[in-house]
């Protein structure tokens, strides 16, 4: 049977990119999915709520959270943005909501919401769905698009959008190299930093809210909250940190040392020397002088800088004085390894961009051809900006593959 379009991946990219297709009376379309069930990353994002966008609304502001794609995304984002998402949801009976930090979600606050709207409206649009079903070989032969499935099935097409995910996962790749495009390495983006250092062990959970924090020998500095986790240190400032340097991170091998400032707005040093005259006779583990800092923390820095247990503040010496401070400013902790961000997994790097029409996400190398989302060489922070680019891509793909 031939299909005017098929979508190889059932992901979030392909799913849109499917039911834009078939909405604008394309005609005879399929999403392939090789796990046994679709829309698995929109599953579990955002801690299992979805992640759905960014409220910014401004093009040119939503592109700066991109490591890679930022100038590329401009136009797209000027044809399908956030506030472009937020209505489609809305036509479809999904309500978003926005958190201080701007991240939206659905009302229900369930990832489920967004997978049934999708897999509502594909139905509903006459989109085919088969799962179990992984793509092994593409090939074009004249006007269309020959796919063979892995277990040796002949599929045929008139347009194909390949919407695998990360190619890292090597399918989305292999696929775009068999019709001729060349990709940008593959290296994981947004993870969280292992670290067993004795100043946050057993203390998860506790976050600082204003943080610098740079990779030393990189020239990257992020600022944003710092967490610590079971496994060493997370956060925004953390995952910023990790996409914006995902490649000079790679080639370290992931050990490498981290330097946090823990207060950059503040002068520890006036702050130590104040308490030191006015709280001279109280016990500096008593509690922490900085409210950025619980009392928990706090002694482990007292620990680190050599202060015993018990000091009062006016026996402050000025060598532990000058630990105390580095501990706090330029505290360095030895990185040796990465952890997914709350299983979560972002990938730098996929088809390289310039071989791409920017407007319709078409390939210059193989037309017919379409790619939209993380199988392309762009990767947004954590925030809702991969899902955008996402909607983005298959919304542009869907629309010129139909008007073709």
């Amino acid at each position: 049977m031939l299909y005017d379009l098929i979508t190889i991946g059932g992901g979030a990219a392909g799913f849109f990119g499917a039911i834009t297709f078939a909405e604008r009376g394309g005609g005879r379309t399929m999403i392939v999915e090789r796990a046994a069930k679709p829309l698995g990353k929109v599953k579990i994002s955002g801690g299992g709520r979805c992640n759905v966008t960014h409220a910014c609304f401004e093009p040119r502001a939503f592109t700066k959270h991109y490591p890679r794609g930022e100038k590329a995304l401009l136009g797209p984002l000027h044809r399908f943005g956030a506030q472009d998402t937020i209505e489609w949801f809305q036509a479809r009976g999904v309500e978003l909501w926005t958190q201080e930090d701007g991240r939206m979600f659905p009302t229900t606050d369930d990832s489920q919401t967004i997978i049934d709207c999708l897999q509502d409206a594909a139905k509903e649009a006459g989109v085919d769905l088969r799962t179990r079903c992984g793509i092994g070989l593409i090939e074009k032969r004249e006007d269309q698009l020959v796919l063979e499935t892995e277990t040796g099935e002949r599929l045929e097409a008139r347009k194909v959008l390949i919407a695998t995910g990360g190619t890292r996962l090597a399918a989305g790749a292999r696929l775009a190299e068999q019709l001729g495009h060349t990709l940008e390495s593959a290296v994981p983006s947004l993870f969280t930093f292992k670290i067993d250092d004795p100043r946050i062990r057993d203390l998860p959970g506790i976050a600082v809210v204003e943080t610098e924090t740079r990779a030393q020998g990189i020239k990257l500095v992020s600022q944003g909250p710092t967490l610590i986790t079971h496994g060493g240190l997370s956060g925004p400032a953390i995952l910023k940190l990790s996409a914006w340097g995902a490649r000079e991170l790679a080639a370290t091998g992931y050990r490498f040392t981290l330097e946090v400032n823990w207060l950059p707005k503040i002068d520890v040093d006036t702050v130590l020397q104040r308490q030191r005259q006015q709280a001279g006779k109280q016990k500096m583990d008593r509690r922490s002088p900085f409210a950025e800092i619980p009392k928990r923390f706090w002694s482990r820095f007292l620990e680190a800088a050599g202060v015993r247990e018990g000091q009062n503040w006016a026996d402050l010496t000025k060598v532990q004085r000058k630990a105390l401070i580095a501990e706090l400013t330029r505290g360095e902790f030895a990185v040796t390894g990465k952890n997914l961000n709350k299983d979560e997994f972002v990938t730098c790097g996929g088809v390289r961009l310039k071989e791409l029409e920017p407007k319709t996400m078409e390939s210059r190398v193989c037309p017919g051809a379409y790619f939209a989302g993380e199988v392309t060489d762009v990767d947004g922070v954590t925030g809702g900006f991969n899902f955008q680019n996402a909607w983005t891509g298959g919304y542009l793909a869907g629309v010129a593959a139909a008007e073709r």
